[in-house]
């Protein structure tokens, strides 16, 4: 009797240990981001971060673009000529965090994945005024 509980005891916490959600099991590596320019011009950017590179005409229905724990780097030309750079911070999902020390994982998937990271959705690229 006694090691039959034992078994359900092991049973159950190995069942939590292994089931408990981690960013690396529910979120895609990929992230869709919309960026337009502060004027509503047109034109074309470049997007870098340690994961890639991705090219995409302004504005965007979506770029996909894949998470990384550093800034997402942006090179940007209106149609005009006009030059942007700059960049998005990366940030940490904080629900996945508290998942991660709540469920004892501490996060070490999602470290080397960066799946618990994530930018902001909507980017408005400022642009400079044109030459009067």
């Amino acid at each position: 009797m006694n090691f039959k509980k034992e078994v359900v005891k092991f049973s159950v916490i190995g069942s939590v240990i292994l089931l408990s959600g981690c960013a690396s099991l529910i979120n895609d590596a990929n992230i869709p981001l919309t960026f337009s320019f502060s004027d509503g011009s047109s034109g074309e950017c470049t997007f870098k971060n340690k994961r890639g590179v991705w090219s995409s005409v302004i504005p965007t229905q979506g770029v996909m673009i894949r998470r990384s724990d550093d800034a997402l780097m942006y090179e940007c030309t209106t149609v005009d000529g006009r030059k942007a750079v700059g960049s998005v911070r990366s940030e940490i999902e904080g629900e996945k965090l508290a998942a991660s020390v709540v469920f004892f994982d501490l996060g070490i998937t999602d470290a080397i994945t960066d799946k618990h990271r994530t930018y902001q959705g909507n980017v408005v690229i400022p642009v400079p005024a044109k030459d009067a």
